[in-house]
């Protein structure tokens, strides 16, 4: 199973973003090859954030057009959506102590914990650095397209 990052979700859903055909071929090569992601639903909440916010993209999406992506996403039968259990929990905590983590780095911190917590060893994302502390992740880079 495959991690899919946020970042990776916003460029494969909003045209103008630089990495968009990148990013639909590697999720549509992953899927031909039988593949499946793991997503969590805050992921998906952080995606809407995203992609609806107008001083990000010139064309943002619509709130029912990012909810819609969303969906699409979370009930995708290649797609299962994490659980946070105790478990996951305690991977999180230990790791923002053990790796000095500061506020800013909670949600990218809970996201990893959870990857890991389902044995998610190899992720999409277009920022490998946000992850790279675990030292448990691979990252298939994604290559920018001529």
């Amino acid at each position: 199973m495959i991690g899919l990052d946020t970042s990776f979700l916003v460029a494969w859903a909003i045209p103008e973003h630089r990495d968009h055909l990148t990013c639909r071929r590697l999720a549509a090569d992953a899927v031909h090859c039988g593949r499946a992601f793991g997503l969590t639903v805050g992921i998906l909440a952080e995606f809407i954030h995203v992609v609806t916010d107008p001083r990000r993209f010139a064309t943002p999406l619509t709130m029912a057009d990012a909810t819609a992506i969303a969906s699409f996403w979370a009930q995708a039968t290649e797609v299962a959506l994490l659980p946070q259990s105790a478990s996951v929990a305690t991977i999180w905590l230990d790791w923002q102590h053990r790796h000095r983590l500061g506020r800013k780095r909670l949600l990218d911190t809970l996201i990893a914990a959870t990857w890991h917590g389902a044995h998610i060893t190899e992720v999409f994302t277009l920022n490998p650095a946000d992850f790279e502390i675990f030292g448990v992740f691979t990252f298939v880079p994604v290559p920018v397209l001529p």
